[in-house]
């Protein structure tokens, strides 16, 4: 028996529906509220409903009657194929950036209390860094990348990272609580990290946050070069550049990439690999 066809347009009402409940508050959203978002009666949007909440897709809390994506519709985008892990996706802009600037370019990427380096293109200047190669780990709000991604956190994120860290971050000899928050400030001001001298001697360095479609930052771009090659004249020309880069990556990034929660495990797959 032939499978009977969707009815016009039930497809794109479908995703217009799923869309609104993306968009919706945490704890879900009434009907009502669904029906005005997506320009449906609210019988058909019940109705569509209901065949999510058949597929698992959609659950409905049972006190408030609210509706929401469900749990299954998460772990299924988690299952999904990833063609863009998040190194792959800035492995073009840090090239490009690498040969534009002729300076060491860092990726760094947020894990929990610390930022590590996930990816570096060499330029021809020997520098140190507090991160050193790929798979270097330093506290957030230490070095530029570091402190780029730490600036841009949610505040209650932001808080709960400088608590903890305020110890750590000591131990590099110039750090105090309000020193920090004045670097953290400076750097929301300004849009980015930058020195042109740092805690390492003769060194100096730049950053900007990579962030996601929700304003998250999760990573970051970072040049670390000689403090002569980032002079103010300079320094607006490399800001601009690495802005450009973050803004084109940032909406590409799957939230689901598991390099955002565990880069150590990913650098340490990607690194058998090649082997």
């Amino acid at each position: 028996m032939a499978t009977p066809e969707a009815a016009p347009g039930a497809v794109p009402r479908v995703f217009s529906l799923m869309r609104a409940l993306a968009e919706a508050p945490s704890g879900g959203a009434r009907v009502t509220q669904l029906a005005l978002d997506v320009g449906l009666t609210q019988a058909t949007v019940h109705r569509l409903l209901r065949s999510l909440v058949a597929e698992g897709m959609v659950e409905q809390d049972a006190r408030s009657k609210l509706y929401r994506l469900s749990v299954d519709f998460f772990a299924l985008a988690a299952r999904a194929g990833n063609p863009g892990d998040l190194r792959s996706l800035c492995r073009p802009a840090m090239l490009r950036l690498c040969g534009s600037l002729g300076d060491t370019i860092f990726l760094m990427v947020r894990s929990g209390f610390d930022a590590v380096c996930l990816d570096r293109s060499e330029g021809p200047f020997p520098i140190r860094s507090f991160v050193g190669d790929v798979g270097g780990r330093v506290a957030l709000g230490v070095g530029q990348g570091a402190l780029a991604i730490l600036a841009f956190l949610p505040e209650a994120e932001r808080e709960e990272v400088i608590r903890f860290n305020l110890s750590r971050v000591r131990e590099y000899g110039v750090y105090d609580e309000v020193y920090l928050r004045t670097e953290i400030e400076r750097v929301r001001q300004a849009g980015f990290a930058g020195r042109s001298t740092g805690l390492l001697e003769g060194m100096a360095g730049v950053a900007v946050p990579i962030c996601d479609r929700e304003g998250r930052a999760v990573a970051a771009l970072s040049v670390g070069t000689i403090a002569d090659r980032l002079s103010p004249d300079r320094m607006p020309t490399v800001v601009e550049l690495l802005r450009r880069e973050a803004a084109t990556i940032g909406p590409k990034i799957n939230p689901f990439d598991p390099t955002l929660r565990q880069p150590s495990r990913r650098l340490a797959a990607a690194d058998n690999k090649d082997l």
